[in-house]
């Protein structure tokens, strides 16, 4: 319980908005430092062969400009790439996807140790952010941040693993703990406590079926 509670709180979380081509943007801000130097932290998020060792096998044309597509989830164009500090990529799902992108920025912590920041800014229906707030999002990335973790401190972890994981009492009480954290992240952003209580319950079951 202790370990999943210690990488709750590894992550700093932040709601907000923004205006983005003429509409309002909802923002989730992540941030969380890890015991890697820049450059590994880097290559395990730009590598196709160490992406797909962590979070999910991705094919594509990887440069700026180009397209690509991660197995059964998102896909999009890269739009920046700084080496090692910045990448932009399109972040697109469905068949109208509308106005998503996220921003990871790296900076060195230390002799061996990166600050790993990631920003998701889209134009969300409010018939999807009403019953869910932040939380549907913000759990998944907590998830892929976890993976990553385990991955730079050496781990393996194949896609069936993961899943399996995410169904154990383990896995269940950290999804909580997650949809939780961002409960609290969203009332700091202002918004009314009976809302948060039912999107963060909402969170929780559409992750666990509870």
């Amino acid at each position: 319980m202790s370990e999943i509670v210690d990488e709750i709180n590894r992550l700093h979380r932040e709601v907000g908005v923004r205006q983005v081509e003429a509409s309002e943007a909802r923002t989730l801000l992540m941030r969380r430092s890890y015991d890697a130097e820049v450059a590994d932290v880097w290559d395990a998020v730009t590598s196709p062969e160490r992406i797909g060792r962590w979070f999910l096998p991705v094919s594509g044309e990887f440069k700026v400009g180009g397209r690509y597509q991660l197995e059964g989830n998102a896909g999009g164009e890269i739009l920046e790439c700084v080496e090692p500090t910045r990448l932009r990529v399109s972040w697109l799902m469905g068949p109208d996807p509308g106005f998503s992108e996220v921003e990871v920025r790296l900076a060195p912590e230390g002799e061996a140790r990166t600050v790993f920041e990631l920003e998701h800014v889209a134009v969300v229906p409010e018939e999807f952010w009403g019953p869910f707030g932040p939380g549907a999002v913000g759990v998944g990335w907590d998830l892929m941040f976890l993976g990553l973790g385990k991955h730079l401190a050496g781990g393996k972890i194949s896609k069936e693993d993961a899943e399996a994981w995410q169904t154990s009492p383990e896995g269940k009480e950290f999804i909580t703990r997650s949809a939780e954290a961002w409960g609290a992240a969203y009332a700091a952003s202002g918004a009314d406590t009976e809302v948060v209580a039912a999107t963060t319950a909402a969170t929780i079951g559409f992750y666990t079926g509870a």
